[in-house]
């Protein structure tokens, strides 16, 4: 049974409700919301129905579909879980971003964020709002920049990383797979897989161990 055309939102909490704002910016129809969170079905999210679980894809023949969740590693998980998708990457029409920049599947790119060119986005990352990412960047699979995010010239985010709100990187920076910046940290040199760095310049709080990213909305 096909429910509806238009994209499918995976994700019915505070993050989905802007990925909806977003693709209904940009013109998409939205087919509408699903969530495996049996207390959300029937609810609304800008007028848009949870229609059920995540499942309901498999009723689907060619589905499109968006993953709004914004904790990187549960992102990775619902991507595996469906390999007959077709992942919808949307940009606000007040986001800029330049011809030459190169975008996987399932991105979602906020209002406000610039990316200049030759830059690489991998597959399911976030660019919030208002993020602006310099020439040649290269930002892996699953990773999240918080809104405010400010990344120099040819910064790499390597798969998973997750920037807070208002955090930056100088250029030429690696900022390794599954590391955490908090808030305003501002990065200054290399930064290790699976660690948590805050603070200005940003130093290395943990290895990342007790840090679960499952969490997000």
């Amino acid at each position: 049974m096909r429910i509806d055309d238009g994209v499918y939102v995976l994700g019915g909490g505070a993050h989905g409700k802007v990925v909806v704002s977003t693709l209904l910016e940009a013109g998409r129809n939205v087919a509408g919301i699903l969530d495996d969170n049996q207390l959300l079905w029937g609810s609304t999210v800008l007028d848009i129905k949870v229609k059920g679980p995540f499942d309901i894809l498999n009723d689907q023949k060619h589905p499109e579909a968006i993953i709004a969740i914004g904790a990187n590693a549960v992102r990775k998980t619902i991507a595996a879980r469906f390999q007959h998708v077709s992942w919808t990457t949307v940009i606000h029409p007040l986001a800029y971003v330049h011809p030459s920049v190169r975008l996987g599947n399932g991105v979602s790119i906020f209002a406000g964020s610039v990316v200049q060119p030759d830059v690489v986005i991998g597959d399911h990352c976030i660019l919030n709002s208002s993020c602006s990412i310099d020439h040649d960047c290269i930002i892996n699979d699953y990773c999240h920049c918080g809104p405010g995010c400010v990344l120099g010239s040819s910064v790499s985010l390597e798969e998973g990383a997750f920037l807070g709100i208002s955090a930056s990187v100088i250029p030429n920076m690696n900022v390794g797979s599954w590391t955490m910046v908090g808030a305003g940290g501002v990065v200054i040199r290399d930064l290790p897989d699976k660690s948590l760095a805050i603070g200005v310049p940003a130093k290395i709080y943990s290895d990342g161990s007790s840090f679960d990213d499952s969490k997000g909305n």
